[in-house]
């Protein structure tokens, strides 16, 4: 009898288990079944003397790594009707990047996937190789186009969403937010005071601290993706940084990846995350605020000066360093996140759709009442985009809420290219320092005609926005969607969410209100004061469109400018190691002897990085010995936050360079032996690249606790 009752056992255990498992299912109101695929895939770019994409400084070239860029990819399909939404770890989404993408996607799989259909947003990060984009002022400082820094997104994205198109399953998506705060600040919180009072009254904080999130599961409720919306810049890492990073958004992915997928290296799990990016024009990570660097004291609230000089006001912290704060802002995002998906009950209902149409932006008509008329205008920037912002400044004498020119910048700017008379009236108060409108050689310097796009899941539209919007510019288009969607439905319950950077860049989009301050943002606002107004009534059409079920004509459709981009950054003409040694030789070793908190760092004789992207792979692996194989695991790369990857040259004229790799050792690194490894390539002077490997020696570390 005790044998039998011994066999019973488990069987009533598993019976039990699995009527509370049913009564739990059916606790959790599930919503509509959806198919649902997630995808994630490589596109960090050259990692070696690429110019870095968002502060446009001359001398800040990628020379290694820090944390790699990742495509993550959610396919949502109702049986009826599907949609693709895209989150890039790249400073913003380019135009030729969206149009050549998704005409990539129509090549493999038809018309599943289509400019309609498909928001590639970007979170915005600081950090990552330039050179991407098709316009000229995007690109100046990059030297122009940089084919490999596209190929690398465009690869790695087509390479998610082949991932997600193939993990389709059916699921389901609740939906939960809440508020994070002291993860940001507004950076221009004199131009925010500007809106009127009652409209400010409304809300209780000058940036957002509003984050929502989905969670996609399948149909036992077992989690398979999530993505949030939350307006921060990625700007945690700064203009002196050199080192490829997803910034602070990246790293919150890392985080909640490397929780759900047990702790399986970046990337390779099958749970995916994407910290994607909302209305964060005027919103810092920097939430120390900022400050004078040479006295402490506060800048100049209006200028951003110190001493009539932006070079001097600069927001730091929270942390000791660029790397703390990423760290910690990273950290925050992640864990309000986490506390919103693991309280996700309210499940996402409802219809799978899109609409989608092109805008020529530079002759928006617009009527405010019978007698008044406005337009927007061919694209500009002002004198205040000269002076950056307190995340990083810009340079020469160039000062926020200038509203005024200047003859000596008058004259260096019509040696370039001199605004129209009515160009500048079009744009006033903005006086105009780039009439990027009027500029067309050798190719546009900004886009005309923009993509505007609503996806929308059961009750949420996704209103994904070509250009970064302040806080109260993503209220009010948030408001005007709503009340739209609002009125055409039954529940009157419409989540709405603005996706920024997507499918196409240009530049800021400010309140009317702010426009007239003329500080960093409305200064970078292209078409003129009524921009928002223009981009509020056509999402409002995107909406009815929605409603209706009636498309929207498709408008007139940007040129791709592929074939015609110009580059004037050389490639790598060679390498050599130094005499006597060979790629992969070790320069400095390691110590034979250490404990968590160290740094471990050791040199390698190194080809160029630029030989060889390393996508899906890495050029360092830090490694473990397992006694009980005799093998060595790895257990960290160059996509994990505790390692750095840094790469110099060390002589150009006979093509010498040298690999550091640097590995901080976490608190709960077990005792035992330890290797560091750099894998790269080299180029001969006869071009032929081939692969090469060094390998640190074996060094102790002795964990005491």
């Amino acid at each position: 009898m005790t044998g039998e009752s011994d066999r019973m056992f488990p069987r009533r255990l598993f019976a039990v288990l699995g009527v509370l498992l049913f009564v739990f299912v059916n606790l959790v109101e599930c919503g509509d079944v959806y198919k649902i695929g997630v995808g994630i895939a490589d596109i960090t770019g050259p990692a070696a003397e690429i110019n870095m994409m968002g502060y446009a400084q001359l001398g800040q070239r990628t020379a290694g790594i820090h944390l790699r860029q990742f495509s993550r990819a959610f396919i949502v399909d109702d049986g009826k009707s599907r949609v693709l939404f895209i989150s890039l770890d790249v400073g913003m989404t380019s135009q030729v990047v969206y149009l050549e993408t998704v005409k990539a996607l129509r090549a493999k799989y038809g018309d599943l996937y289509t400019e309609k259909n498909v928001c590639i947003s970007s979170t915005h990060t600081h950090a990552g190789p330039g050179g991407f984009l098709q316009y000229a002022l995007y690109i100046v400082t990059s030297q122009g186009f940089i084919r490999q820094s596209y190929d690398s997104i465009v690869k790695g994205i087509i390479k998610s969403v082949h991932a997600a198109h193939h993990s389709m399953q059916p699921g389901y998506i609740f939906w939960n937010e809440g508020d994070l705060y002291n993860a940001s600040i507004n950076r221009s919180p004199t131009s925010y005071l500007s809106n009127p009072p009652e409209e400010r009254a409304k809300y209780a904080s000058n940036v957002d601290t509003n984050m929502f999130l989905l969670k996609f599961t399948d149909l036992k409720l077992k989690p398979i993706g999530m993505i949030n919306w939350f307006a921060v810049h990625c700007t945690s890492m700064n203009n002196t940084n050199d080192l490829i990073s997803s910034d602070n958004k990246g790293y919150a992915s890392i985080l909640f990846e490397k929780k759900m997928n047990g702790n399986k290296h970046i990337g390779k799990g099958p749970f995916v995350a994407a910290f994607a990016q909302a209305n964060e024009g005027d919103v810092s990570p920097n939430t120390a605020g900022p400050r004078c660097i040479d006295t402490g004291l506060p800048c100049d609230s209006d200028t951003s000066t110190c001493d009539g000089q932006n070079l001097k006001c600069i927001a730091f912290g929270p942390g000791k360093d660029m790397f703390e704060s990423t760290k910690i802002i990273g950290q925050k995002q992640y864990e309000k996140a986490l506390e919103l998906f693991e309280t996700a009950n309210s499940p996402i209902s409802g219809p799978v759709g899109f609409a989608h149409q092109f805008v020529d932006m530079t002759s928006v008509k617009l009527q405010f009442n019978k007698t008044a008329n406005a337009t927007t205008c061919k694209p500009s920037m002002g004198y205040s985009f000269g002076a950056g912002t307190i995340d990083g400044p810009g340079g020469f004498d160039f000062k926020q809420g200038t509203k005024s020119g200047s003859l000596f910048w008058n004259l260096v700017r019509d040696l370039i290219a001199m605004p129209s008379q009515e160009l500048q009236d079009c744009q006033k108060p903005k006086p105009i320092l780039l009439p990027t409108g009027e500029m067309q050689f050798p190719y546009p310097w900004q886009p005309a005609i923009v993509p505007t796009q609503i996806l929308k899941i059961g009750q949420l539209a996704i209103v994904a926005v070509p250009a970064e919007f302040t806080t109260m510019s993503g209220r009010r288009t948030r408001n005007a969607v709503k009340s739209i969607l609002d009125n055409c439905s039954s529940n009157k319950n419409s989540k709405v969410v603005i996706a920024g950077l997507s499918n196409t860049y240009s530049s800021y989009v400010a309140t009317y209100e702010e426009y007239q301050v003329q500080r960093y943002e409305g200064a970078s606002t292209i078409y003129g004061q009524h921009t928002l107004q223009a981009y509020i009534e056509e999402f409002e059409r995107l909406a009815k469109s929605l409603c209706s079920g009636k498309p929207l004509p498709d408008g007139p459709k940007p040129a791709s400018l592929l074939d015609k981009e110009i580059s004037l950054q050389p490639g790598v003409i060679f390498d050599t190691p130094y005499i006597g040694k060979s790629f992969g030789d070790v320069m400095k070793n390691v110590q034979g002897f250490y404990k968590p908190g160290d740094t471990v760092t050791v040199s390698f004789v190194s080809g160029h990085p630029r030989n060889n992207l390393m996508r899906e792979c890495t050029f360092m692996t830090v490694e473990r010995f397992n006694h009980s194989t005799g093998n060595w695991s790895v257990i960290a790369t160059d996509s994990d936050w505790e390692t750095k990857f840094h790469w110099v040259r060390t002589n150009i004229v006979l093509g010498h360079s040298e690999a550091t790799a640097s590995w901080d050792i976490p608190e709960n690194t077990q005792s035992g032996k330890y290797r560091i490894r750099h894998y790269g390539y080299s180029k001969s002077i006869f071009q032929k690249i081939t692969p090469y490997k060094g390998t640190s020696k074996t060094f102790v570390i002795k964990n005491l606790l």
